[in-house]
């Protein structure tokens, strides 16, 4: 028998009023064969000779320092531990040597099947490969990106697509504010290898990759978020989004040929189709897509 919507009719007076199931709060669940990491990198600023500070146009001659990783923070969501590593400790004129970065970088890449990363598709992905390419280093195994900004906007209209936004609205998870070392100060005093500026540094870049995970599962069930069940091997059925055994079949989704059975899943809130066709061949062949 096909299972069939949960919809009905409320009691009480006046006109008819859908009853909808309970809508739990979405629980962080974390996926089974899947590895997920968050990540956040801090890059150095462009060193360039230039006339004004204004609409200026600065040629590639004028670059004397091209930009480098000076840190990164990673977490797997399946763990509480907070990776990180700078360019620091190392003297004034190492900080923008960021080879030692590279292979741990590109350990945490390779491991991964999925990136979450604020911002990750326009610039951290970017910004990685073009280090990794440069070091002669040849790409980690392919990985999917979850990015945060991206999907604020495409999925949301939040007041700003910004981390600290979103954290703000989404989260009890902020960012932090590196008072010690307020806006680019922090970045000049990393770059002359002042050690409590790379305490701070520290401070502020894993709770970035914290606030970028929490808002990660605040965000995960309205987007179109990899199939993590294709990770798992077991034969349940379970929630494309999260994983979890827990759905229930909740009316059909219909597309332009057919009907699929639609499922929710009670854990994190997303929804899900089957992939068995519910309408059958000699329908189709007289529906008009």
């Amino acid at each position: 028998m096909r299972p069939q919507a949960r919809r009905g009719l409320a009691k009480g007076k006046g006109a008819p009023t859908p009853a909808f199931p309970p809508l739990a709060r979405p629980k962080p669940r974390v996926p089974k064969g899947v590895r997920i990491l968050t990540l956040d990198i801090e890059t150095s600023p462009l060193l360039s000779y230039h006339w004004r500070i204004f609409d200026e146009n600065i040629g590639i001659d004028q670059i004397q320092e091209d930009t480098t990783i000076l840190s990164f923070g990673a977490k797997w969501l399946d763990s509480r531990q907070l990776i990180y590593l700078d360019t620091g400790g190392r003297g004034v004129d190492k900080v923008r040597d960021d080879s030692i970065l590279m292979q741990p970088l590109w350990n945490l890449l390779h491991q991964a099947d999925v990136i979450v990363m604020q911002n990750g598709q326009a610039f951290d992905r970017r910004t990685i490969n073009a280090r990794l390419a440069i070091h002669g280093y040849s790409p980690p195994s392919p990985y999917k990106v979850v990015d945060t900004h991206t999907h604020g906007r495409q999925a949301f209209r939040f007041t700003s697509n910004k981390l600290e936004w979103q954290a703000r609205v989404l989260t009890h998870t902020t960012k932090h504010k590196h008072s010690k070392f307020p806006g680019f100060e922090l970045w000049l005093e990393c770059m002359k290898d002042n050690p409590k500026a790379w305490a701070e540094m520290k401070k502020y870049n894993l709770q970035d990759v914290r606030a970028c995970e929490a808002v990660y599962l605040k965000q995960r069930p309205w987007i179109n978020h990899p199939n993590v069940s294709a990770y798992d091997k077991s034969l349940l059925t379970q929630c494309r989004t999260c994983g979890s055994a827990n759905i229930e079949a909740d009316g059909y989704e219909t597309t332009r040929a057919a009907q699929y059975v639609r499922y929710r899943c009670n854990d994190c809130g997303a929804w899900s189709r089957g992939k068995q066709m519910l309408t059958p061949a000699e329908t189709r062949k007289v529906k008009v897509a």
